[in-house]
Order: structure tokens, then sequence, then C-alpha cells
């Protein structure tokens, strides 16, 4: 499994959410280039970005920055947050970033996503579903910044998408994300079990080594963290198993 570095930018700076609430932001003083620089020295191959006030608001808001940082070498940049359209994403590839994740626009808009599947190839588009467990533990779908809940679940949108080749999805159980009360390691290990031809991306909880160990005994290919790293709650020692540049 490798672990993925995260970075949520909002208005250029480095924050984390609480639950995905932007009233509950936490602000840290490091700069983002000093953290990319910080994570590639520690081994990291791959970061991921969050433009959060693009998700908010439907477009990249942080777009020099993320523009900046991709043109850094030495690590691939997957980016978020805002991307609902082929403009936008032709945008962002042209920057040099190796990745994007689609996240509201492949609820709203599954023609369009199902085609940019196809026309720049599932290994550089990503398809990130926030999820909300509902009393039966489906996990239901949320958008536009999780602040849109749906009756759609994450297992009716993944088969959809399978015809169009769908091979990376981003998961995030929005109960666990910024909390660092350990990831919803039961959800990923049934994803991996439903779909195990999909690299599946855990997001949201980890906060310690054991929550890393666990993630790769569920089969998850990847496992984001923000909070936990910038933080420091987990040592270099720890990390170096998840980090595939080292």
């Amino acid at each position: 499994m490798r672990l993925i570095p995260s970075i949520d930018l909002r208005g250029g700076r480095c924050v984390r959410l609480l639950k995905g609430d932007f009233d509950a932001e936490t602000r840290y003083d490091a700069d983002p280039r000093d953290l990319l620089r910080n994570y590639r020295a520690q081994g990291a191959d791959w970061l991921h970005i969050v433009d959060l006030d693009g998700a908010r608001d439907g477009r990249i808001a942080n777009r020099a920055l993320i523009g900046e940082l991709a043109a850094m070498p030495g690590i691939s940049l997957q980016v978020g947050g805002g991307v609902r359209s082929a403009a936008v994403i032709d945008d962002l590839l042209g920057t040099g970033v190796s990745r994007v994740v689609i996240g509201s626009a492949a609820v709203d808009a599954p023609a369009d996503t199902a085609s940019w599947l196809r026309h720049y190839g599932a290994a550089r588009v990503c398809l990130g579903f926030d999820v909300a467990l509902d009393e039966a533990g489906v996990p239901r779908l949320r958008t536009h910044g999780w602040r849109t809940a749906t009756a759609r679940s994450l297992w009716e949108a993944v088969e959809d998408y399978l015809p169009a080749g769908l091979q990376h999805v981003l998961c995030t159980d929005i109960a666990r994300d910024g909390a660092l009360g350990g990831p919803n390691v039961a959800l990923y290990a049934d994803a991996a079990r439903r779909y195990p031809q999909i690299a599946w991306q855990a997001s949201g909880g980890v906060s310690n080594a054991a929550d890393l160990a666990q993630l790769a005994a569920s089969g998850a290919a990847a496992a984001i963290s923000g909070k936990a790293l910038l933080e420091k709650r987990i040592s270099t020692e720890e990390l170096q198993p998840y980090l595939r540049a080292v």
C-alpha cells in the first residue's frame, strides 16, 4: 500500500477541516512548497492536493499555487476540488498534474465523467466519492464540499463507471475525516472485496502507524493522510514501509 500525503488548500494556505466543516478549520503555518519538499525527502512519490475553495465554489481557486507545486520535480501530483469540466482537466494536466480527482461531477454529471475517463485515460482520472454511512451502514454519497446528501450508494456509483474502465477511486468517510479517530477499515475491506480490480484510496481518520497497517491489510491500494502527517503523529521510520520511492 502506498501512503499519499495530503495538503488541503484554502486561500493559498494549508488547512484541515474537521469532518468537512468549513467552520471547523485548523490553519497550519507550513508553506505548501516546504511540505512538498519534506514529503519528497522522506520518500513520497505522490502528493494529494485538495482545493477546498474549488470543492465549495466549483472552480479551481488555487490554480497558481497548484501549478507551482506541479512544476516541482521528483513527485507526482493528484489534484481535486472544483474539477467539473474538461477545460479544468485540460488546464490541470497541462500544468504537469499527473492525475485529477473528479468529485461532485462524478455524481451530478455521470455522462460527462464517463467521457473524461475514456478520453484522458483511467490512469489520469480518479473518481473521488465522499460518503456518510446511513443507519443500515450503507455508504451514501455526499457532494459539493460534503454539504449535499444523496440517496445514491457508493456501490451504485462504482458500477456505473466500470464500463468506462474505472481504475482509481478515492473514498472518504467524512465522519472520520480530520478527526484522527482511526479509518473505516471495514468500509475499505468491503470495497476491495467487491471490486478488487479498483485501486482504492482510503481517506479519513489515519492517526498512527497501526492505522496504516490495518488499511494495508484491508486491500486498499493507497492511504491518504493529511493531519496526522502535519502534526507529526507518525515517525519517519514508521512511514518508510508505505513510501514507495524509498
